[in-house]
Protein backbone atom coordinates (compact mmCIF):
# COMPACT_ATOMS: atom_id res chain seq x y z
CA UNK A 1 0.00 0.00 0.00
CA UNK A 2 1.26 3.42 -0.30
CA UNK A 3 -0.40 6.31 1.68
CA UNK A 4 0.09 9.74 0.34
CA UNK A 5 -0.77 12.13 3.30
CA UNK A 6 -1.83 15.43 1.81
CA UNK A 7 -1.75 18.93 3.80
CA UNK A 8 -1.79 22.46 3.79
CA UNK A 9 -3.19 25.80 5.01
CA UNK A 10 -6.67 26.37 4.03
CA UNK A 11 -7.51 27.71 1.10
CA UNK A 12 -4.40 26.37 -0.73
CA UNK A 13 -6.36 23.89 -2.48
CA UNK A 14 -6.19 20.47 -0.77
CA UNK A 15 -9.76 20.04 -1.97
CA UNK A 16 -8.70 20.12 -5.06
CA UNK A 17 -5.29 18.24 -4.93
CA UNK A 18 -7.64 15.11 -3.05
CA UNK A 19 -10.45 15.09 -5.82
CA UNK A 20 -7.49 15.23 -8.61
CA UNK A 21 -5.92 11.83 -6.72
CA UNK A 22 -9.41 10.35 -6.13
CA UNK A 23 -10.05 10.69 -10.34
CA UNK A 24 -7.02 8.38 -10.53
CA UNK A 25 -8.33 5.65 -8.58
CA UNK A 26 -6.71 6.75 -5.11
CA UNK A 27 -8.76 6.03 -1.88
CA UNK A 28 -9.54 9.17 0.06
CA UNK A 29 -10.60 10.27 3.16
CA UNK A 30 -10.64 13.73 3.95
CA UNK A 31 -9.67 15.29 7.39
CA UNK A 32 -8.74 12.19 9.38
CA UNK A 33 -7.71 12.96 12.90
CA UNK A 34 -3.69 11.85 12.68
CA UNK A 35 -3.97 9.78 15.37
CA UNK A 36 -6.00 7.45 13.68
CA UNK A 37 -3.38 6.81 10.39
CA UNK A 38 -2.09 3.77 11.89
CA UNK A 39 -5.13 2.35 12.40
CA UNK A 40 -6.68 2.90 8.69
CA UNK A 41 -3.93 1.58 7.34
CA UNK A 42 -3.87 -1.37 9.93
CA UNK A 43 -7.72 -1.82 8.73
CA UNK A 44 -7.33 -1.48 4.82
CA UNK A 45 -4.64 -3.71 4.47
CA UNK A 46 -6.82 -6.83 5.92
CA UNK A 47 -9.46 -6.03 3.25
CA UNK A 48 -9.56 -8.76 0.18
CA UNK A 49 -9.19 -5.87 -1.96
CA UNK A 50 -7.44 -3.62 -0.42
CA UNK A 51 -6.26 -0.13 -2.51
CA UNK A 52 -2.93 0.03 -3.74
CA UNK A 53 -3.02 3.79 -3.02
CA UNK A 54 -4.57 5.68 -0.28
CA UNK A 55 -4.95 9.18 0.11
CA UNK A 56 -5.66 11.25 3.40
CA UNK A 57 -6.72 15.21 3.84
CA UNK A 58 -4.96 16.46 7.05
CA UNK A 59 -5.41 19.76 8.01
CA UNK A 60 -4.88 22.41 11.07
CA UNK A 61 -8.44 20.96 12.33
CA UNK A 62 -6.74 18.01 14.11
CA UNK A 63 -5.96 18.50 17.63
CA UNK A 64 -2.51 20.55 18.05
CA UNK A 65 -1.32 17.26 20.29
CA UNK A 66 -1.66 15.28 17.15
CA UNK A 67 0.02 17.43 15.05
CA UNK A 68 2.93 17.74 17.69
CA UNK A 69 3.23 13.93 17.45
CA UNK A 70 3.61 13.77 13.48
CA UNK A 71 6.61 13.17 12.63
CA UNK A 72 6.28 9.63 15.13
CA UNK A 73 3.13 8.90 13.56
CA UNK A 74 5.15 9.25 10.62
CA UNK A 75 7.81 6.66 12.26
CA UNK A 76 4.78 4.16 13.09
CA UNK A 77 3.17 4.03 9.49
CA UNK A 78 7.21 3.23 8.30
CA UNK A 79 7.30 0.23 11.07
CA UNK A 80 3.77 -1.16 9.49
CA UNK A 81 6.02 -1.39 6.18
CA UNK A 82 3.50 1.27 4.37
CA UNK A 83 5.11 3.11 1.86
CA UNK A 84 4.47 6.84 2.70
CA UNK A 85 5.08 10.12 1.47
CA UNK A 86 3.69 13.83 2.19
CA UNK A 87 2.43 16.68 0.29
CA UNK A 88 2.01 19.74 1.76
CA UNK A 89 -0.06 22.59 -0.53
CA UNK A 90 0.85 26.56 0.53
CA UNK A 91 0.62 29.97 -0.73
CA UNK A 92 1.60 33.29 0.63
CA UNK A 93 -0.81 35.01 2.71
CA UNK A 94 -1.83 37.69 0.55
CA UNK A 95 -3.20 34.73 -1.73
CA UNK A 96 -4.87 33.59 0.58
CA UNK A 97 -6.43 36.20 2.64
CA UNK A 98 -8.10 37.44 -1.13
CA UNK A 99 -9.33 33.67 -1.61
CA UNK A 100 -10.96 33.54 1.70
CA UNK A 101 -12.69 37.48 0.41
CA UNK A 102 -13.23 36.10 -2.83
CA UNK A 103 -15.50 33.23 -1.91
CA UNK A 104 -16.51 34.50 1.62
CA UNK A 105 -15.56 31.65 3.62
CA UNK A 106 -14.93 31.27 6.82
CA UNK A 107 -11.51 30.10 8.28
CA UNK A 108 -11.54 27.24 10.10
CA UNK A 109 -9.27 28.61 13.15
CA UNK A 110 -10.82 32.39 13.17
CA UNK A 111 -13.48 33.27 15.78
CA UNK A 112 -14.59 36.73 17.63
CA UNK A 113 -11.21 36.81 18.76
CA UNK A 114 -8.55 35.81 15.99
CA UNK A 115 -8.84 37.82 12.66
CA UNK A 116 -8.34 36.11 9.41
CA UNK A 117 -5.01 37.11 9.11
CA UNK A 118 -4.04 36.09 12.38
CA UNK A 119 -5.83 32.95 11.68
CA UNK A 120 -4.01 32.20 8.47
CA UNK A 121 -0.94 32.87 10.37
CA UNK A 122 -1.79 30.56 13.29
CA UNK A 123 -2.51 27.76 11.01
CA UNK A 124 1.04 28.18 9.55
CA UNK A 125 2.65 27.89 12.88
CA UNK A 126 0.32 24.63 13.38
CA UNK A 127 1.31 23.09 10.72
CA UNK A 128 5.36 23.85 10.89
CA UNK A 129 6.26 20.47 11.40
CA UNK A 130 4.21 18.70 8.88
CA UNK A 131 5.74 21.61 6.07
CA UNK A 132 9.30 21.07 7.35
CA UNK A 133 8.63 16.87 6.59
CA UNK A 134 7.41 17.21 3.40
CA UNK A 135 8.18 15.03 0.48
CA UNK A 136 7.27 17.66 -1.75
CA UNK A 137 5.67 21.39 -1.18
CA UNK A 138 3.45 22.77 -3.90
CA UNK A 139 3.49 26.77 -3.96
CA UNK A 140 0.11 27.37 -5.39
CA UNK A 141 -0.05 30.61 -5.07
CA UNK A 142 -0.04 31.72 -9.21
CA UNK A 143 -1.80 28.10 -9.75
CA UNK A 144 -5.42 28.32 -11.10
CA UNK A 145 -8.19 25.08 -10.05
CA UNK A 146 -7.33 23.22 -13.44
CA UNK A 147 -3.60 24.17 -13.16
CA UNK A 148 -3.72 22.55 -9.54
CA UNK A 149 -5.32 19.43 -10.73
CA UNK A 150 -2.79 18.75 -13.71
CA UNK A 151 0.32 19.51 -11.52
CA UNK A 152 -1.17 16.93 -8.61
CA UNK A 153 -1.91 14.31 -11.75
CA UNK A 154 1.19 14.83 -13.63
CA UNK A 155 3.77 14.78 -10.33
CA UNK A 156 1.97 12.31 -7.76
CA UNK A 157 -0.77 10.41 -9.13
CA UNK A 158 1.36 9.28 -12.30
CA UNK A 159 4.65 9.05 -11.10
CA UNK A 160 5.82 5.90 -11.56
CA UNK A 161 9.84 6.78 -11.45
CA UNK A 162 12.17 7.43 -8.37
CA UNK A 163 12.27 10.84 -8.38
CA UNK A 164 9.98 13.49 -9.83
CA UNK A 165 11.66 16.31 -11.46
CA UNK A 166 10.30 19.79 -12.00
CA UNK A 167 12.10 22.49 -14.11
CA UNK A 168 10.21 25.74 -13.85
CA UNK A 169 11.16 29.37 -14.65
CA UNK A 170 10.33 32.39 -12.64
CA UNK A 171 10.39 36.05 -12.85
CA UNK A 172 12.52 37.87 -9.74
CA UNK A 173 9.77 40.72 -9.84
CA UNK A 174 7.64 38.23 -9.08
CA UNK A 175 9.29 36.70 -6.31
CA UNK A 176 11.16 33.60 -5.61
CA UNK A 177 9.09 30.15 -5.87
CA UNK A 178 8.61 29.04 -2.08
CA UNK A 179 8.51 25.39 -3.19
CA UNK A 180 11.94 25.41 -5.11
CA UNK A 181 14.90 22.79 -3.97
CA UNK A 182 17.35 24.47 -6.48
CA UNK A 183 17.05 28.17 -7.94
CA UNK A 184 19.17 29.35 -10.87
CA UNK A 185 19.94 33.15 -11.53
CA UNK A 186 20.48 33.29 -15.36
CA UNK A 187 20.22 37.48 -14.83
CA UNK A 188 23.57 37.77 -16.12
CA UNK A 189 22.76 36.81 -19.67
CA UNK A 190 21.79 39.48 -22.49
CA UNK A 191 18.31 40.83 -21.48
CA UNK A 192 16.32 40.19 -25.12
CA UNK A 193 14.05 43.06 -23.10
CA UNK A 194 15.87 45.99 -24.28
CA UNK A 195 14.89 44.99 -27.58
CA UNK A 196 12.29 46.30 -28.82
CA UNK A 197 11.30 43.77 -31.83
CA UNK A 198 11.96 41.00 -28.80
CA UNK A 199 9.97 41.97 -25.62
CA UNK A 200 6.38 40.61 -26.90
CA UNK A 201 8.04 37.20 -27.85
CA UNK A 202 8.97 34.48 -25.17
CA UNK A 203 11.81 31.97 -24.50
CA UNK A 204 10.11 29.56 -26.45
CA UNK A 205 9.96 31.76 -29.98
CA UNK A 206 13.15 30.53 -32.06
CA UNK A 207 14.20 34.18 -32.24
CA UNK A 208 14.62 34.70 -28.78
CA UNK A 209 16.47 31.11 -29.07
CA UNK A 210 18.91 32.76 -31.88
CA UNK A 211 19.45 36.12 -29.74
CA UNK A 212 20.43 34.20 -26.84
CA UNK A 213 22.30 31.43 -29.21
CA UNK A 214 24.52 34.47 -30.37
CA UNK A 215 25.98 35.28 -26.89
CA UNK A 216 28.45 32.45 -25.88
CA UNK A 217 27.56 33.61 -22.35
CA UNK A 218 23.96 31.67 -22.79
CA UNK A 219 26.18 28.91 -23.63
CA UNK A 220 28.37 28.71 -21.17
CA UNK A 221 25.48 29.29 -18.37
CA UNK A 222 23.07 26.09 -20.39
CA UNK A 223 26.33 24.03 -19.96
CA UNK A 224 26.83 24.79 -16.31
CA UNK A 225 23.50 24.36 -15.07
CA UNK A 226 22.90 21.07 -17.14
CA UNK A 227 26.44 19.55 -16.22
CA UNK A 228 25.59 20.33 -12.26
CA UNK A 229 21.73 18.43 -13.21
CA UNK A 230 23.22 15.61 -14.61
CA UNK A 231 25.69 14.82 -12.07
CA UNK A 232 23.57 15.04 -8.80
CA UNK A 233 20.06 14.50 -9.64
CA UNK A 234 21.09 10.51 -9.64
CA UNK A 235 22.37 11.71 -5.82
CA UNK A 236 18.76 12.99 -5.18
CA UNK A 237 16.86 9.81 -6.45
CA UNK A 238 19.63 7.26 -4.53
CA UNK A 239 19.19 8.82 -1.25
CA UNK A 240 15.39 8.22 -1.36
CA UNK A 241 14.49 11.65 -2.75
CA UNK A 242 11.21 11.51 -4.09
CA UNK A 243 10.62 14.90 -5.28
CA UNK A 244 12.76 17.77 -6.71
CA UNK A 245 11.36 21.31 -7.98
CA UNK A 246 14.84 23.13 -9.70
CA UNK A 247 13.31 26.97 -10.59
CA UNK A 248 15.01 29.03 -13.41
CA UNK A 249 15.05 32.66 -12.42
CA UNK A 250 15.29 35.98 -14.76
CA UNK A 251 13.79 39.84 -14.38
CA UNK A 252 10.26 39.00 -15.72
CA UNK A 253 10.37 35.25 -16.24
CA UNK A 254 9.51 35.68 -20.03
CA UNK A 255 12.66 35.58 -21.93
CA UNK A 256 15.91 34.09 -20.74
CA UNK A 257 14.74 31.73 -18.06
CA UNK A 258 12.28 30.30 -20.36
CA UNK A 259 14.80 29.89 -22.98
CA UNK A 260 17.30 28.14 -20.66
CA UNK A 261 14.20 25.75 -19.06
CA UNK A 262 13.37 24.92 -22.28
CA UNK A 263 17.07 23.84 -23.33
CA UNK A 264 17.55 22.26 -19.95
CA UNK A 265 14.25 19.32 -20.46
CA UNK A 266 15.62 19.30 -24.13
CA UNK A 267 18.79 17.94 -22.69
CA UNK A 268 18.42 16.37 -19.63
CA UNK A 269 15.28 13.85 -21.67
CA UNK A 270 17.67 13.43 -24.18
CA UNK A 271 19.31 11.70 -21.34
CA UNK A 272 16.64 9.83 -20.37
CA UNK A 273 15.33 11.79 -17.49
CA UNK A 274 11.78 11.76 -16.94
CA UNK A 275 10.66 15.42 -16.27
CA UNK A 276 8.09 18.06 -16.11
CA UNK A 277 8.15 21.83 -17.58
CA UNK A 278 6.75 24.84 -16.26
CA UNK A 279 6.30 28.86 -16.76
CA UNK A 280 5.23 30.72 -13.89
CA UNK A 281 4.72 33.75 -15.71
CA UNK A 282 3.99 32.25 -18.72
CA UNK A 283 1.62 29.44 -18.00
CA UNK A 284 -0.49 31.46 -15.03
Amino acid sequence: MKLTILSGRSGSGKTTALQALEDHGYYCVDNLPLGLLPTLTEQLDTEEHAPERVAVGVDARNLPRQLLAFKSIIKALKNQQVETEVIFLDADPGTLLERFSATRRRHPLSDDDRTLADAIEYEAHLLADIRMLADLVIDTSSLDVHTLRNLIRQRVARRDVNLSLLIESFGYKNGLPRDADLVFDVRALPNPHWHNELRPLTGRDERIAEFLRGHPESELMLEDIFHFLNRWLPTYAANDRSYVTVAVGCTGGRHRSVYITEQLAHRLRNQGVPLHVRHRELDG
